[in-house]
């Protein structure tokens, strides 16, 4: 699934099962009792990330596109287009992809810091200003208070829209100043359908996806696009060959932690990893098989583990065979 690519939110123009948060919205513009700042919660890869930017080219003045929706606009309208560019002088947004187009690990504060100077400005050429944060999940302390500074201060005309994949992480105070919007899972089947018409998967992967990603599209997606079917076909093979472990799939799978995508894979696997033994657990809790401390205990690490490796910049390889030791240790319980 390498050549899949995954399209950035600004590139989007259609979202689907989301209509309550956009009616919301719109009610809210059309009465003119436009707050300004929301807080767009709910599970990652649900579409929030997409209304920020619909919503922004609505109030950043696109008209009414009713074939892409209740916010949709035309995609080849000139805001849409300077949208998608990147250029809209009265739109601002913070994002973890740096100036060099690489995926930093925070927001730093000198780009929250932009947001008072942007606002203290009156819009160039449209209705609003309006600023754009993926993920708030991703301000680092120092940023969280200076957008906390920007939120005491409404700017008139100026509307904050923030996307939170775990709003309960934020600052009370940020919360608590911001109206808030909830999205909602698509739901498997209808998941499983969205990934089908967008990868080169069959029925029973697209279902496997949706699952995966707990029945959210985006995620789904982006899931498809990074080889998590190749990495869940390993974890269960190496779940399955417990207590014995093959060094030599191991060490095939640790080669896939090299360069600049390593680290993702690793993740990925780890993940997958996770995800499975807690379902193992779950099943023999439940039937009151074997000893469950160690089990639970293997998946702590599996959980630990990716974080301590890209904290200290540990041996993935190293990591991978520390993790198999534990899980093999359980499965010998």
């Amino acid at each position: 699934m390498a050549d899949l690519e995954v399209p950035h939110p600004r590139d989007v123009h259609q979202l689907q099962g989301q209509e309550a948060a956009e009616a919301a919205f719109e009610a809210a513009r059309a009465r003119g009792r436009l707050h300004h700042a929301w807080l767009l919660t709910g599970p990652e890869g649900v579409g929030k990330a997409t209304f920020a930017y619909r919503a922004a080219r609505r109030l950043l003045g696109a008209p009414a596109f009713p074939e892409n929706g209740l916010l949709g606009a035309d995609p080849k309208h000139p805001v849409a287009r300077q949208v998608s560019a990147r250029s809209h002088p009265d739109l601002l947004v913070l994002e973890r992809e740096g100036p060099d187009g690489k995926a930093r690990k925070v927001i730093p504060v000198d780009d929250a810091r932009r947001l008072a100077e942007f606002f203290s400005k009156s819009p160039a050429s449209a209705p609003h200003r309006v600023a754009i944060v993926d993920a708030a999940d991703d301000l680092n302390v120092n940023a969280a208070n200076a957008i906390l500074k920007t939120l005491e201060e409404p700017p008139p005309r100026g509307v904050l829209l923030m996307v939170s994949h775990s709003p309960g992480r934020l600052l009370p105070t940020i919360r608590s100043r911001c109206r808030r919007l909830a999205f909602h899972p698509l739901g498997i089947e209808a998941t499983a359908d969205f990934v089908s018409a967008r990868a080169d998967v069959n029925p029973e992967e697209a279902l496997r996806l949706a699952h995966m990603a707990d029945g959210a599209p985006g995620h789904a997606l982006s899931l498809a696009a990074a080889g998590a079917l190749a990495m869940d076909d390993a974890a269960r093979e190496l779940l399955a060959e417990l207590p014995r472990i093959d060094e030599t799939r191991a060490l095939s799978l640790s080669e896939k932690f090299r360069g600049g995508e390593g680290q993702a894979q690793f993740a990925l696997l780890f993940e997958r990893l996770a995800d499975r033994v807690h379902k193992l657990t779950t099943d023999r809790a439940g039937q009151g098989i074997g000893r469950l401390d160690r089990w639970a205990q293997a998946w702590e690490t599996l959980q630990r583990l990716p974080r301590e490796v890209e904290a200290l910049n540990l041996d993935r390889a190293d990591a991978l065979f520390t993790a198999l030791t534990e899980l093999r240790q359980a499965a010998q319980a």
